[in-house]
Formats: structure tokens, C-alpha cells, sequence
């Protein structure tokens, strides 16, 4: 069945280009939505959608762009143009994948329009900086980044190769749909190595009440996307085992998720279950990362590319106020639970980074600053013991549970 791809770009100076994929996915059988967001010549190839439909999606005038030639003002308002006209035509059927070439102005113009587009419509980015991090382009979007090796300057043996590549790979996008399953309610879990024995017992309870557990890596960009589908109200319940995130936001480790951690759950009403998971850990990668201002710290190797850095007292005492601040906007049902002996396999008695006086401090912290009316459990054993698992999933079912419309 033929569906269509959209092409988003800019028509003048990467017409050729376009031009190109456009006609090796059309001999596939597709169709093409070519759309220009280019603002200096006129467009080498006829747009289906103008730069002029595009600027005045974002309220201002393609024409006053192309006097002005302010190359950093056209970027963001072909960026916003696109990103609010994307979801429109797609929410009309106009098509079913976005593919985009392009350099740093064409990757943030068309990057922005892809990541206001639902999950699972198919995106795909030929960029010159998809080789590097990317995550200022992607977000938390399901954007696939295909380098394109050399510039997107022409059709020559190496572009030419990766071009038709990027279209077949939209092509097969497009064509796949996925298998029909059993669309249970989905409960959202934060998850580290050091939790996994956690998580995986207080999932499969969860799922045996009829739950869909998805799991979130705490790596920053794991705790965002968890955060972007709460917002999104896809989330039936949180499982907030690991909130290590913040304690890398807190000391400059490096997977924080942002100052925003916590919040969707606590603004959006979503039941949630909040554990201090991980907390007793800061994340840098290998040894000589870590900045010279930490050398006398407590130090784990998690692996050759990963030192974990204990948390400190003082640390503890910062990231208990946080936590109880975020849960404190809470507008609907949320439980604390506290595992007194140990926030991840290291921290339990026995490992590494066991320092109870720092975990005695961040539980201190928590109970004088949470919001009376919030739950607070305390139970006298290290965050993986199964007891400790089975009551954070039978403390969020109740939580969801309560929080469903009384009849």
C-alpha cells in the first residue's frame, strides 16, 4: 500500500538533494510531501508546502526573513513554523514518515518539527552532527540519526550511497506495521544495575495484577522520557524505585534528566510510589573524568567507562529536601517508601558504599520536609530485598487504585 513520506528542508540550497530522495522513494511506490523551510533563493524543486506556509505557522513572514538574512532569527522561526505545522498535517493524514537532510540549521529546524510529532510515527535524520551527541536535537523522541559522512553538499559517490539508504530505511518504516498485542495500562519504572533485582520483583508483581511495566534507564535521558510520556498522561502508575538522576543533578555527575525529575507525576495527579534509589551514587565516565575537585571522594568502578562516586553527608542531606520538595506539589496519591539499610546493591551492608550516617541524613531530610499527608514507609532492609520490592508495587497498585473515579 503506498504511503507518504514527508521531505522537510530547505528547497534552495539542498534542492538537489531532495530532489534525489525524493525520487528514489517515489520509485519504491510511495508518495512525497516535499515541504520547505528555506529562506534565501527561490526552491530548486516545486514544494507541495510553502516557506510561506511554514513562516506563517510560526506568525511571522517568509519575505521579511529573506530581506533581514539573519541566518540564527530564520532558523528559529522556520523551526517553530515547522514544529507547529508538522503535527497538524499529520493529524490530517497528510503523511505517515518525515525524513530531513541536513547540517546544524537543518538538523535544529527539522530535529524541532520531528519531536513535536507522537511516538511511533517514523522519523528519520541524515545529519553532518549525527556522529556526535545528539541529544540537544533528539530530546526524547523517537528520531532515528543517520550520519551523512560528508556535508549534504551534492549527490557524489558517498552521498549518493547514504541518501538512498536514509530513503530505503523510511520506505521500510513506513511499510511495517507493528504486530497487534494486549494493550494493558502502563506503569512507568526507573531503573539502575544497581535496582534491577528491585524493579524485576515488584514487575512481575504488577504484571501479574495486569499491568504493562516499561522501564526507564536512569541515564538522563531514560528519567526524561518517563517524565515527557507521564505529561503525556500515557502513564497509569509511576514506579519510582531510582531517582539517582537528581543526585547527578545536584553534584555535576553526568546523567542528570534536568531540574524537572519528579515533577510530571506530582503535577498530573499520576499515582506514583517514590524510592530514594541510587541516591547514594554519582555518575561520571572513566577515571580520568572525574573532576580533579572530587579526588579524595569515595570511588566504585562500575565498569571501564562508568566511576560511581558516593554521595556525601552534606549531599544526602541536600538531596532528602529535594525529593520532598518535588512531592510535596503533589496533587494526587504518591507513597515514600524508605529501605533503611541500603539505596542500591553497593550502599547495602557488606558493599562499598554502604555510609549509613549519608542515608541517615537524607532520611532525615525527607521526614522533616515531606508534606505531612504524603505517605512515609520505612522498612529495615536494603532496597533489593524482595519484601521491600513487593511492597513499593502492592503500595502502587493501592495508590492507583485510589486515585480511580469512586462509583
Amino acid at each position: 500500500m503506498p504511503r507518504t513520506i514527508a521531505l522537510l528542508g530547505a528547497l534552495d540550497t539542498k534542492g538537489a538533494e531532495y530532489a534525489f530522495v525524493r525520487d528514489v522513494i517515489e520509485a519504491r511506490g510511495h508518495r512525497t510531501l516535499l515541504i520547505d523551510v528555506g529562506v534565501l533563493g527561490p526552491p530548486v524543486v516545486k514544494p507541495d508546502v510553502t516557506r510561506e506556509q511554514v513562516a506563517a505557522a510560526a506568525g511571522v513572514a517568509a519575505a521579511d526573513l529573506a530581506l533581514r538574512r539573519d541566518r540564527g532569527e530564520a532558523v528559529a522561526a522556520m523551526s517553530r513554523g515547522a514544529a507547529a505545522l508538522l503535527p497538524r498535517l499529520h493529524a490530517e493524514g497528510a503523511f505517515d514518515g518525515v525524513l530531513a537532510l541536513g547540517g546544524t540549521g537543518g538538523t535544529s529546524v527539522a530535529c524541532a518539527a520531528m519531536r513535536a510529532l507522537p511516538l511511533g510515527v517514523p522519523k528519520v535524520m541524515v545529519s553532518t552532527v549525527a556522529g556526535s551527541d545528539v541529544s540537544g536535537y533528539v530530546g526524547v523522541r523517537d528520531i532515528v540519526m543517520i550520519p551523512s559522512i560528508v556535508d549534504v553538499a551534492g549527490i557524489n559517490r558517498v552521498s549518493r550511497e547514504v541518501f538512498a539508504r536514509a530513503a530505503g530505511a523510511i520506505c521500510g518504516m513506513v511499510e511495517t506495521e507493528p504486530p497487534a498485542g494486549e494493550d494493558r495500562p502502563l506503569v512507568a519504572a526507573s531503573m539502575f544495575g544497581n535496582t534491577t533485582a528491585a524493579v524485576e520483583a515488584a514487575r512481575s508483581v504488577l504484571e501479574q495484577a495486569g499491568y504493562e511495566v516499561l522501564v526507564f534507564h536512569c541515564t538522563g535521558a531514560g528519567g526524561r522520557t518517563m517524565e515527557s510520556l507521564v505529561e503525556a498522561g500515557m502513564i497509569a502508575g509511576v514506579l519510582d524505585i531510582t531517582t539517582t538522576e537528581w543526585a547527578d543533578e545536584l553534584v555535576g555527575g553526568v546523567l542528570t534528566a534536568g531540574p524537572h525529575r519528579l515533577e510530571a507525576a506530582a503535577r498530573t495527579g499520576t499515582p506514583a510510589i517514590v524510592v530514594p534509589g541510587c541516591l547514594d551514587m554519582v555518575n561520571f565516565w572513566a577515571p580520568e573524568t572525574v573532576p580533579d575537585r572530587f579526588a579524595a571522594r569515595r570511588f566504585y568502578p562500575h565498569n571501564p567507562n562508568v566511576t560511581l562516586m558516593r554521595t556525601d553527608v552534606d549531599e544526602g542531606r541536600r538531596l532528602g529536601e529535594i525529593l520532598a520538595e518535588k512531592l510535596n506539589a503533589s496533587v494526587g496519591p504518591v507513597t515514600v517508601l524508605l529501605p533503611l539499610k541500603g539505596l542500591s546493591v553497593i550502599g547495602a551492608p557488606g558493599g562499598p558504599f554502604h555510609w549509613p550516617e549519608a542515608d541517615a541524613a537524607l532520611f532525615d531530610a525527607l521526614r522533616a520536609r515531606l508534606r505531612p499527608d504524603i505517605a512515609l514507609i520505612e522498612m529495615d532492609c536494603a532496597i533489593n530485598d524482595p519484601a521491600f520490592a513487593e511492597r513499593c508495587a502492592r503500595e502502587l497498585l493501592s495508590n492507583i487504585q485510589a486515585a480511580l473515579p469512586a462509583r
